[in-house]
């Protein structure tokens, strides 16, 4: 996300003032409601989620789990871009790829009663499913697969690569738009990969 010198002007908080800020509005069960906050918009602050999941504060990572696990949880997403948001503030930070990585999983059932959940590096969980779809990008030079799972209010991880080779193993083909594919049932709903053919 590129920054303009006014909107860099424009954010004075620094990153503990808002690690207050999201300690204090997170108080209580579950996660924040950013869906509910619309705070003005202070502009963009150098932080920025890396592809491994990492997250950076003015180019150094962040060291504490715990840290950023909070950020996480007042991650907000506008279209294609990322916002931290408080009830007061929301500032704009920089994500490589998606905000979070699918770590491990665990698969119950089979056929398409199987049911996989997923979880983040930051301690997320998600069941596959209509309400989470799976879905699978290829590089359209190499045909490198890159997956993703829906964690929550448009907000994905990028499925790791021994997670994806488990997945694998447990892929079925299935009629999906009038041909055969190879790809994974979970809560009743087929999640495409790759066309049978091209296994072949």
């Amino acid at each position: 996300m590129a920054k303009t010198p006014m909107q860099q002007n424009t954010v004075t908080g620094s990153m503990n003032a808002l690690a207050d800020a999201a300690a204090a509005a997170s108080k209580g069960k579950g996660l924040p409601p950013v869906h509910l906050w619309n705070p003005p918009f202070c502009g963009d602050i150098d932080m920025r989620i890396a592809r491994d999941g990492t997250w950076f504060y003015e180019g150094t990572p962040i060291g504490r789990h715990a840290l950023a696990r909070l950020f996480s949880t007042i991650l907000k997403r506008e279209g294609d871009a990322y916002f931290l948001v408080t009830p007061v503030e929301k500032v704009g930070i920089t994500v490589e790829d998606a905000p979070f990585v699918a770590v491990d999983f665990r698969a119950n059932g089979a056929g398409d009663a199987q049911q996989l959940t997923f979880v983040t590096n930051m301690g997320d969980e998600a069941t596959a499913g209509p309400e989470n779809p799976l879905r699978v990008e290829r590089d359209p030079q190499t045909g490198e697969p890159a997956p993703y799972i829906h964690i929550r209010a448009g907000l994905e991880a990028l499925i790791d690569r021994k997670s994806f080779y488990r997945l694998v193993e447990l892929g079925a083909h299935a009629d999906h738009d009038g041909a055969s594919w190879f790809g994974l049932w979970s809560a009743g709903a087929f999640f495409p990969i790759i066309p049978s053919d091209e296994l072949v």
